[in-house]
């Protein structure tokens, strides 16, 4: 997917929102859980109640690779159900890998091609030669982890190194990667007062951006700081999502919720033009 056609989306649907399906059966409905594929029954509903209301889903992979081999079938079917029926969606699989070059040509292969996922998030630590084997798939997406939304990130994110903090380097490092043009970026929300210092060395590029709901980041802030003339975000929410009812009408309360954000976005893209 191009990221045209996800600015399109973007105005057309009145919303940036990216929804991660964060699959956990210890907290889907009980009823679900008499499915032949709970966890496909699951993220199938989410996905028919609130499709019009996003842009984007996120399948936290560790979800899936947590139930094994019948985790991974979910999964698989979930990206044949979007790409399908939804195919308008921009699909991310939040998998953090990176590896040495090899390995990472096939995590690309294995995630671009065989499950034909548009998106990918990566870590990016191991440098120049872990990153770019995904970026040389056509029309498919890198998201770099730059600033992350866990306490965890001050210890090593914001370090500095001859006077500049590291995910800085990392930010500027990743601009001279061939073709650098396919790189989207992993900002918490929960750091946006970092965002004015972010947008001056990638002034264009989008970021992805979670821990707006459930981690307490302000989608208003986001905005403030973060959005670019071609909008530039994607926000993202899961558990505040997903996990809004236990009840049988689970996926109707996700669409309420998820409508709470479309709306705040609608007023935000309005202020935009």
């Amino acid at each position: 997917m191009t990221t045209k056609f996800l600015i399109e989306q973007i105005h057309k649907k009145k919303s940036f929102l990216c929804i991660g399906l964060d699959t956990d059966l210890d907290k889907i409905p009980s009823h679900l859980l008499k499915e032949k594929d709970p966890i496909f029954a699951f993220n199938k509903a989410i996905i028919d109640a609130t499709h019009h209301l996003c842009v984007a889903y996120k399948p936290n992979i560790a979800f899936y690779e947590a139930y094994g081999i019948k985790g991974w079938q979910a999964l698989e079917k979930t990206i044949e159900y979007l790409n399908k029926n939804y195919p308008e969606q921009f699909t991310i699989a939040d998998a953090k890998r990176g590896d040495i070059g090899n390995t990472s040509t096939r995590y690309a292969k294995a995630f671009f091609e065989d499950l034909g996922f548009n998106s990918i998030t990566i870590a990016p630590y191991m440098g120049k030669d872990s990153v770019e084997p995904f970026l040389t798939f056509e029309d498919k997406h890198t998201i770099l982890l730059a600033l992350t939304s866990n306490q965890g990130a001050y210890d090593y994110q914001t370090k500095l190194i001859d006077g500049k903090e590291l995910y800085k380097i990392v930010l500027e490092t990743s601009k001279g990667y061939e073709n650098a043009q396919n790189l989207m970026y992993v900002v918490g929300a929960t750091k946006a007062s970092y965002l004015t210092d972010i947008r001056k060395i990638i002034p264009y590029n989008f970021l992805l951006v979670p821990g707006v709901g459930a981690q307490g980041g302000s989608l208003e802030e986001v905005c403030r700081y973060g959005m670019t003339k071609d909008v530039g975000l994607l926000i993202n929410s899961s558990r505040g999502i997903i996990y809004a009812s236990n009840a049988e009408n689970f996926a109707h309360e996700a669409a309420n919720k998820a409508k709470v954000l479309q709306v705040k976005m609608e007023k935000e893209l309005k202020a935009l033009v």
